[in-house]
């Protein structure tokens, strides 16, 4: 897949090919930060971009929430095959590999060292240079990427993270945010919690929104957003109390459709805020919840009510992957971002405003 990209720092990727006397970059992208082991390799040759693949192995718990060490035995067991996978399909050779991009953070210690310790032999063995990337910047660059994007406003939702973010000065800086769990953590944990999960998607439909077909009454929930940050605990404990004393699909349906729709209200009310701030032209969903369809299209009509266009992304990248890694990686590498491979140490909370962008506009 090739896209044109029309962000200002593909001139300066360009003119590092050419400078260097290189005739492509080819970069291999690791991601171990949660659920997902996942291996990409991103192409870029006389200034095109291409995804040469998107590999990936997710751990499905039998029940409960994600336990970090299981995940982590799962990501050790699956890292080879995905790894041998990946560079199969993209018919390139370790050997051949510019650089090596590695996801250090923020996710699960376990799950992070994983991918860390693989990435750090790969680049040690084969003498590959070594890059640090953030994942939640890896989730917006793969999104702005896709979508031919320059300077949107960041929709960034997921199960460890739910933010609205802008570019400036070379950095991502945050302009709202949950003050607790994530909205992927509030729909995940009242699915599980009722019974109705894992799995937590079925046919791309998440559990929560399933239980929300069976409802019809808009039901009183707490509605907490504190100037433009979120919480969500306080509605997951009442939405919870509520079910448990449901009778019935019907009066389940109802506590499901309304937690539904006083989350997605709240993440809405909180970005429109942020859109007329910013003044942007772009709205950019992403994450592994920028796939449930209800809140695109309740993101796509504030979008629209204020000439704003609204994007997102496929699923295969909307949840964690690896090709967003190697992406992001090759925009850290032709700035001359690489670490040493005993001095790549993982950062479960690695906030996405602590990062540098040199790619991005002074401005």
């Amino acid at each position: 897949m090739e896209n044109a990209v029309t962000q200002s720092s593909l001139g300066n990727i360009a003119r590092s090919i050419h400078e260097g006397g290189l005739s492509k970059l080819t970069v291999l992208g690791i991601e171990s930060t949660s659920h997902t082991f996942g291996v990409g390799v991103v192409r870029l040759s006389s200034g095109a971009p291409e995804i040469l693949v998107n590999e990936f192995s997710r751990y499905v718990p039998e029940k409960g929430g994600i336990h970090p060490r299981d995940a982590s035995n799962y990501h050790a067991k699956e890292a080879p095959k995905v790894l041998y996978r990946a560079l199969s399909k993209a018919g390139v050779k370790l050997s051949e590999v510019s650089a090596i991009a590695i996801a250090l953070g923020p996710g699960l210690g376990p799950c992070l060292r994983v991918g860390a310790t693989v990435a750090r032999f790969l680049s040690s063995y084969y003498s590959k240079p070594l890059i640090p990337v953030n994942h939640a910047v890896a989730h917006i660059e793969i999104g702005k990427l896709l979508n031919n994007l320059r300077d949107p406003l960041v929709i960034y939702v997921s199960g460890g993270n739910t933010l609205i973010a802008v570019q400036r000065r070379k950095r991502y800086r945050i302009v709202g945010e949950t003050l607790d769990i994530s909205l992927g953590n509030l729909l995940d944990t009242f699915a599980r919690e009722i019974g109705l999960a894992p799995p937590y998607v079925v046919n791309g439909v998440h559990q929560v929104d399933a239980c929300a077909n069976w409802g019809e009454d808009f039901i009183d929930l707490p509605y907490t957003v504190k100037g433009n940050d979120l919480s969500f605990s306080g509605l997951l404990t009442a939405a919870l109390k509520k079910a448990r004393g449901a009778k019935g699909e019907r009066e389940l349906g109802n506590v499901c459709l309304s937690l539904r729709e006083t989350a997605f209200n709240m993440l809405v009310e909180v970005s429109e805020r942020a859109l007329v701030l910013a003044a942007k032209s772009e709205v950019l969903l992403t994450g592994g919840v920028a796939a449930n369809q209800v809140l695109n299209d309740k993101l796509k009509s504030m979008a629209s009510l204020h000439g704003a266009k609204f994007y997102t992304v496929p699923a295969d990248y909307a949840g964690d992957n690896g090709a967003m890694i190697a992406w992001n990686g090759l925009l850290h590498y032709v700035h001359g971002v690489i670490v040493r491979p005993e001095e790549a140490f993982i950062r479960q909370r690695w906030r996405l405003d602590e990062v540098d962008a040199p790619w991005l506009p002074e401005d």
